[in-house]
């Protein structure tokens, strides 16, 4: 397995990620057994970046992973944490909370659901409007010190927010979306964190599926499942019909290569630099399997200029979030 460093001070990590929020929260139903199998197989391929929420099924992921990495090397792994979305009993989204006494608290909750004495990176899911990041990150600093979190992290913040964050402690890595048709970074996000030395851990590089080569018109998110893709503009109406319309012409281009579209999307996103790390959300070993096999596919000029042209920067359909999420991401002011 390629390895490939978050950052200049960051740890060293697999080329691929595994996130793992799908195996208990927000895409609907998941089979335990398998996702746990799942995280052993990427294990076994030699992924050692796991990704989770505090968030995920309020707390539950986190002791997903925790079984999952019962009886094998815990330092084999490197755990990527996100804290300080506040959610209800029915699951409900209720704003964010990143308080300093907040943060100590989250860590706590964590460590003893993961079973773990440390976090290898802890991050602030998003930015907390009423808190200066600075508080933040100095609440997670004093984490670092007491041997509690290795490194930090960021999460779908701006340029500002970054280099403000950056100046209080050292920052490894910001988690992102970013793929083939989420490409925002690129214009002020992804320059200012090569400029400070900060790496890029890449979610959403299939679009939740829907670039995947997998999503079907007559496969339709289920709200009541709490498929939070069923809110997601891209999966609605006209806006689906038009996606997936620009996946039928990625598809051409994978056919052409002799790869998968979810195949030719993660090598696309792998070949925008070494100091990215594409996250992929499988939560069954076949769906893997075909993740790992982009480790495999090399793009060549010809590949990414018809890429280029089937999939222009703005093509798709409909924003990223909802309208009452994106309004909570920093990375999208400014």
């Amino acid at each position: 397995m390629e390895q490939r460093t978050l950052g200049t001070r960051g740890p060293a990590v697999s080329a691929l990620g595994l996130g793992c929020m799908g195996m208990s929260d927000l895409y609907g139903p998941a089979d335990r057994s398998e996702s746990i199998a799942t995280i052993h197989a990427a294990l076994d391929a030699g992924i050692t970046l796991l990704d989770t929420g505090d968030f995920y099924g309020m707390g539950d992921n986190e002791m997903l992973i925790r079984e999952a990495l019962r009886g094998r090397d815990r330092d084999r792994a490197v755990i990527s944490v996100k804290f300080g979305a506040l959610r209800g009993p029915d699951g409900a989204w209720l704003g964010y909370d990143a308080r300093p006494a907040a943060v100590k608290t989250f860590v706590a909750y964590s460590l003893k659901r993961l079973g773990v004495d440390h976090i290898d990176i802890y991050r602030p899911s998003r930015l907390d409007p009423a808190v200066p990041i600075e508080d933040t990150v100095g609440a997670i600093a004093d984490l670092v010190t007491a041997g509690l979190v290795r490194h930090i992290g960021l999460s779908e913040v701006g340029p500002d927010t970054i280099r403000r964050a950056h100046a209080v402690h050292p920052v490894a890595d910001l988690q992102i979306e970013y793929s083939l048709i989420s490409r925002g970074i690129e214009a002020a996000i992804l320059p200012t964190c090569r400029d400070l030395g900060i790496g890029i851990t890449a979610y959403g590089v299939l679009s939740r599926g829907l670039i995947s080569g997998h999503w079907t018109k007559d496969r339709a998110a289920d709200g009541a499942q709490r498929d939070f893709r069923a809110m997601g503009p891209r999966f609605r109406g006209a806006n689906l019909e038009h996606n997936l319309a620009l996946v039928e012409r990625l598809r051409a281009v994978a056919e052409r290569i002799g790869a998968t579209v979810a195949q030719v999307a993660i090598a696309w996103v792998l070949g925008q630099g070494t100091d990215i790390v594409p996250l992929v959300g499988a939560r069954r070993r076949d769906r893997l399997a075909e993740a790992l096999g982009a480790l495999d596919l090399t793009l060549s000029a010809a590949d990414r200029a018809a890429l280029a042209e089937a999939l222009p920067p703005g093509a798709a359909a409909g924003e990223r979030y909802p309208a009452a999420l994106l309004a909570h991401l920093d990375s999208e002011k400014g």
